[in-house]
């Protein structure tokens, strides 16, 4: 009878309990349970989109190479790339693709289309992101070749450029050289060559050595 009462109260308890906590621990378990399907949806979606985009990108690239080799036109490659842009602005495949775009609007001569696609990157890329310094570098430039000197200094400030000292000392030499400002940009250059060390495989060591012995023959020549 001990026993029998003790396994009375037992299921009382459980009852009480159930009538106290029943209806919150369903409903955590529901909630439980529907955060982890809709995490793993989002992942299957997120998973499926970057494949999809790599896939498009893929294909970017081969038509850029048949462009190149003279087999196609090079419309294919900007409609991709626009496609890209538009259907998953969200991926770095579609940041790649505006920088591919900026680089084609540079050689053709059309800065502000250049413009557009690099600040549309940075708009994208993660701050500090690999994408989003080279995009910045290359905006840099080409705000520079528009007469805007000042904003491109500020877009190349070591502040602003992480690991990306020694590229942006340099292209900051650049910038200043074609402002006519050979004193700063000579400065600059040695700075670039200074960090180099620090920074390697960001600079082409034979440019940067000759454009150094460019300008200190030219601020010489300028002090004689």
């Amino acid at each position: 009878m001990e026993q029998y009462r003790t396994e009375e109260e037992q299921v009382e308890a459980l009852r009480r309990w159930w009538d106290e906590n029943g209806r919150s621990t369903l409903v955590a378990i529901v909630l439980v349970l529907a955060g982890t399907f809709a995490w793993q949806g989002w992942q299957r979606y997120d998973a499926q989109r970057t494949a999809s985009a790599s896939d498009l990108y893929q294909q970017m690239l081969e038509a850029a190479a048949l462009a190149q080799e003279g087999a196609a036109t090079a419309a294919p490659v900007s409609q991709l790339a626009t496609q890209l842009r538009r259907d998953f602005a969200g991926t770095s495949y579609a940041q790649f693709a505006a920088l591919h775009q900026a680089r084609v609007a540079v050689i053709a001569g059309d800065l502000e289309a250049a413009e557009a696609d690099l600040r549309w990157v940075l708009g994208k890329a993660d701050s500090g992101s690999e994408t989003a310094l080279v995009a910045q570098l290359r905006l840099a430039r080409v705000v520079a070749a528009q007469g805007n000197v000042e904003q491109a200094l500020a877009l190349l400030a070591p502040e602003a450029m992480g690991k990306y000292q020694a590229a942006a000392a340099m292209a900051r030499g650049d910038v200043l050289a074609g402002a006519g400002r050979a004193e700063e940009a000579l400065a600059a250059y040695r700075e670039a060559q200074a960090l180099v060390q620090t920074y390697p495989a960001q600079l082409n060591l034979e440019t940067l050595a000759a454009k150094l012995q460019s300008l200190a023959a030219a601020t010489a020549g300028d002090d004689a």
